[in-house]
């Protein structure tokens, strides 16, 4: 219910389906009572003027018939797609307002699932319940009316057999209605398998385990398959036995209409009327019950949905928006663990003050918290104690736009989308000139290979780049940073794919081109962190040092170990 409200900017067209749909059983009510008038009137009382008139308004009936059950259709198809349209729409827009860590709590491959097949399953419910509940309601209730106006003895067959199919019918919905939630959990698992090797498909092949991972496909498509098969186990139970109540009802009809018939209380055309409507009142329960299964799935899909839609970001956005500062960052005892962690802090205590226009790199193993140092400035997760500033404002009374404008983030893992490289480089700003996308691409070492591609800028490469190499993804992530033009840019571990010559050049070029934006430099290769105007080393999740190249040579014992690792022996050799 609480997912109507996306119906009511088309209820026009949810008000006209059913309305279209009653005029069409009105049409199909009526060829009964006609067609014993045939039999009645025209056949035993050898009426041919009376067989050919009713026969042709059958024909008209069903003409008309036909129409209203068209623009039913049309109607109800009109407004059960535009209503999948706005919610999908508006699913997609509270997923890329859900903080980070909402996101991952509730995976890829499940939202993925909600935003497609469960907005499905609610859609095909809506254009159901517009049309062909309708249907079945108005055929019960009129054909029971129609049967009792021919014959009020009917109306014990009826009493009899209607509570049993609806007793029956409850207790197989009551059955399977708990499937339906677990059976959307194992599609996100097949949509999570099939999303990760997709993905990762070069790694699979790397390992070359093909075979691995089709076997991990094929069960999670088994578990699916036979969780879904015990819901239709089920269900084939049900339609044989309401038919088997439904044909016992016929026969009681036909018993006691001829009894009828018999004592010339009745005619025969007027049984042959009830048989219909009552084949037709316990159809629309068949119909009915089968039609129960898609409220059940239905339903389930729109918990899920709602789940969605429900989730307000955790990391709430602030109301300042600053003017264009100098680009000074401050960290002031910041600790964080990961929401959805181990609880342990990952970093603890963090002091750092990055000054306009320096060049700040960090340092440290694997694992000590340097990527989540930087995903922290940008407020991608909120830290638990301690403050950080930019240009002198807590970013967490910073809306996110004015935040993000102010930081340009080029992130360890290249991600490019489905277009053209200049499309790709202009994200950073899509009012910005060719000139413009030209000189960032300069400055970020890429200009050279777009110009040899067949239609340089104009190239169009595929989604997440993957034509391309690893060092040109890097650069053209660079490239749309530089666009941007932040007042600070990180770069976290984004040249790792670049040669030290060619990263020699771009971090010239950064100097002489952008002097005045500050760099916050994430590497793992001390020889490209030697020049920085300081260095923050990460050890355990603090910072255990700050200075320059040469004074942490003197000071700093976790320094030099990564210098000796890396470069020590090196020089030792050439001495």
């Amino acid at each position: 219910m609480r997912l109507i409200k996306y119906l009511r900017k088309y209820w026009y067209f949810a008000l006209l389906a059913p309305l279209m749909m009653i005029g069409e059983v009105s049409m199909d009510l009526l060829q009964p009572k006609l067609m014993s008038t045939i039999v009645d009137s025209g056949i035993l009382g050898n009426d041919l003027a009376l067989i050919v008139s009713t026969g042709i308004k059958m024909l008209i009936f069903t003409v008309i018939g036909g129409l209203f059950g068209i623009l039913s259709a049309a109607f109800a198809s009109t407004a059960s797609q535009s209503f999948a349209n706005d919610l999908r729409t508006d699913a997609f827009a509270h997923v890329m307002h859900m903080s980070i860590q909402q996101t991952d709590k509730i995976t890829t491959g499940s939202l993925v699932t909600r935003l497609t097949n469960d907005i499905t399953m609610v859609q095909n419910f809506i254009s159901m319940a517009l049309r062909m509940f309708v249907r079945s309601g108005f055929m019960f209730v009129g054909g029971i009316f129609m049967a009792l106006s021919l014959n009020s003895t009917f109306g014990m067959i009826l009493a009899v057999s209607l509570p049993v199919q609806l007793i029956i019918t409850g207790f197989f919905v009551g059955k399977t209605a708990p499937f339906f939630s677990v059976i959307q959990t194992k599609l996100d698992k097949v949509n999570s398998v099939m999303q990760e090797n997709v993905s990762g498909a070069r790694v699979v092949k790397a390992y070359v385990k093909e075979k691995h991972e089709t076997k991990r496909f094929t069960n999670a498509n088994d578990d699916l398959m036979q969780t879904n098969l015990k819901v239709l186990r089920l269900f084939s139970l049900l339609g044989p036995i309401l038919m088997v109540i439904m044909n016992l009802s016929v026969i009681a009809v036909i018993y006691i209409g001829g009894l009828q018939v018999e004592a010339r209380n009745m005619e025969v055309g007027s049984v042959m009327a009830c048989v219909t409507y009552t084949t037709q009142i316990l159809m629309s329960i068949m119909m009915v019950s089968m039609m129960l299964q898609n409220v059940s799935r239905a339903s389930a899909s729109a918990k899920r949905i709602l789940e969605v839609l429900d989730e307000s970001p955790v990391v709430i956005e602030g109301l300042q928006s600053p003017e264009k500062g100098e680009g000074s960052v401050a960290l002031t005892d910041v600790s964080f663990a990961y929401p959805h962690g181990s609880g342990k802090q990952i970093l603890h205590d963090i002091n750092l003050t990055v000054n306009p226009g320096e060049t700040v790199a960090i340092l440290g193993a694997t694992g000590s918290g340097k990527t989540t140092l930087v995903n922290l400035i940008g407020r991608y997760y909120d830290i638990q104690q301690g403050s950080i500033t930019v240009d002198g404002t807590d970013i967490r009374d910073m809306s996110f736009e004015a935040l993000r404008s102010k930081v340009g983030y080029v992130l360890q893992k290249s991600e490019l989308f489905s277009g053209t490289i200049r499309d790709n480089i202009k994200w950073g700003n899509k009012n910005a000139s060719d000139e413009d996308v030209v000189t960032a691409a300069k400055i970020a070492q890429a200009d050279e290979f777009i110009a040899t591609l067949p239609d340089s800028y104009d190239t169009v490469i595929g989604q997440k780049g993957m034509s391309l190499s690893g060092g040109q993804k890097q650069r053209l992530s660079i490239a749309r940073a530089i666009l941007k033009s932040p007042e600070i840019l990180i770069f976290d571990d984004s040249t790792s794919a670049l040669d030290l010559s060619t990263e020699a050049r771009l971090h010239k070029a950064l100097r002489e081109k952008l002097d005045s934006t500050t760099l916050i430099i994430i590497a793992q290769r001390i020889a490209s962190v030697m020049g920085a105007d300081k260095i923050a080393v990460i050890d355990g999740g603090t910072i255990v040092a700050v200075g320059t190249h040469k004074e942490l040579m003197q000071s700093c014992s976790a320094y030099i170990d990564i210098y000796n690792s890396q470069l020590g022996k090196e020089e030792n050799v050439n001495e």
